[in-house]
């Protein structure tokens, strides 16, 4: 049954959580190519996004409108106030030092060069609008979520956004103007069902 297959699960895994982090201190620690790559992923779902590091790549050039920017070697003093910190340089000593830190004062942390040190990782994602679809293999195959998430990207295409949009205010309006609590559900699951142009004239 279902709590057997619950308690065969392997030990160590990650807990599927989507986070409001739109107010919280995002740190990322390193300049390089992971480190970008992690900015642009918050700066997706959160604009206070500070990133600490000596060198940065030029790319980081393009985000400097939307990022705070230190040019400076990790210290701890940047990550006491941090909500998500974010361990990408190109030193083990260093991110496992952060990593420590981290889990020691429960902060939400990702050692880009340690899983055992993480208590979180991004999984490959799609976004569109408020629909959020997500991959992981916990590690095991980056380029299968990263090709599972392509297959997403176009079977759930931008269309999607506009889509989830309708639904939602259409959502809204059953509630609103329908008491019955059998006729609201019905008529909730038969919005599945309607076009577009059927989902805009709904009041």
């Amino acid at each position: 049954g279902y709590l057997n297959k619950i308690l065969s699960l392997e030990e160590n895994m990650f807990y599927p959580i989507n986070l409001k982090i739109d107010d919280m201190n995002i740190i990322i620690i390193g300049g390089g190519k992971v480190a970008y790559r992690k900015c642009i992923n918050f700066l997706a779902f959160n604009k206070k996004v500070r990133v600490i590091s000596k060198d940065f790549i030029e790319e980081f050039e393009g985000l400097k409108d939307c990022i705070d920017t230190i040019k400076d070697n990790y210290d701890e003093k940047y990550i006491k106030d941090a909500f998500v910190v974010v361990a990408a340089t190109n030193n083990e000593d260093v991110n496992r030092e952060i990593g420590l830190y981290c889990r020691e004062h429960g902060k939400l942390v990702n050692v880009v060069d340690n899983a055992n040190l993480s208590n979180f990782t991004v999984p490959s994602f799609v976004k569109r609008g408020d629909l959020l679809l997500s991959v992981s293999t916990g590690g095991k195959s980056p380029s299968l979520s990263s090709k599972i998430r392509k297959d997403l990207e176009e079977v759930y295409d931008e269309s999607y956004e506009e889509y989830v949009s309708l639904l939602g205010e259409a959502r809204k309006n059953i509630i609103k103007n329908t008491e019955d609590v059998k006729e609201r559900r019905n008529k909730l699951n038969a919005l599945l069902n309607f076009s577009f142009d059927e989902l805009r004239q709904i009041k």
